[in-house]
């Protein structure tokens, strides 16, 4: 019996481009204006204290914050998964989400199934790579309005990588629900295998013009073709 549901963000609640084509582009463009302007608040250093710790010795103590602010649009490019990226982004995401620069896109369909199954009885969750604070802007500023009061939680790479099995036994013990009643969904396979390897059940979204594959997992267009 599936008691709680975990869901992936890009590319299963919501669209791939999205995050590409707006979150990515926005962060990049506005990341130097924002470490400018809270250069001084003890939560930014930390990120960029942080930033430079994990910079493979790219970055000294004495760098610049030009030299900083160039090497996060590097790891944005390269969609790195870092941490502290992924909090920073959150920061100027933030800003842009309360200006109404752009609300978070969330699929039609996975708007009204994650509805039904929370008035089900079904405990929903979020793990994505993006940061938690990230993630509840999307949802909170989502294009159908406030959807926050539809998850019991959100976890991000804090708790392990998303390939990682680890990171899904850890989510199961956090919630306190046995891996088997845990249904996971993802758009990505390596993560699906990480569920499984669990204990946990899957489903694998193929969205949009995405070919089906061979894998072990049950597959679904959408979030109305998945049966709990």
């Amino acid at each position: 019996m599936i008691k709680a549901i975990v869901t992936d963000i890009e590319g299963t609640t919501s669209s791939l481009s999205f995050v590409k084509d707006v979150l990515f582009p926005y962060a990049r463009e506005h990341l130097g204006e924002y470490l400018d302007s809270h250069a001084e608040e003890r939560a930014v250093i930390e990120q960029i204290e942080a930033i430079k710790r994990n910079s493979d010795g790219r970055l000294g103590n004495d760098a610049t914050l030009e030299e900083v602010v160039d090497l996060l649009k590097q790891w944005i490019d390269e969609d790195r998964k870092t941490t502290s990226l992924k909090t920073l982004q959150g920061w100027v995401w933030e800003q842009g989400y309360s200006q109404g620069d752009f609300h978070g896109h969330v699929y039609q369909d996975a708007f009204n199934v994650l509805q039904q199954w929370h008035q089900q009885g079904v405990l929903l969750y979020v793990y994505s790579s993006g940061s938690v604070h990230a993630q509840r802007l999307l949802f909170g500023h989502s294009v159908f309005g406030d959807m926050t009061t539809l998850f019991s939680g959100y976890f991000d790479t804090q708790i392990g990588p998303k390939g990682d099995t680890a990171s899904y036994q850890k989510i199961s013990n956090r919630i306190d629900i046995a891996p088997n009643d845990i249904l996971f969904l993802s758009d990505i396979v390596a993560e699906l295998n990480a569920a499984q390897l669990a204990g946990m059940q899957t489903w694998h979204l193929i969205r949009e013009d995405n070919e089906p594959v061979n894998d072990n997992h049950r597959q679904a267009r959408n979030f109305e073709d998945i049966a709990l």
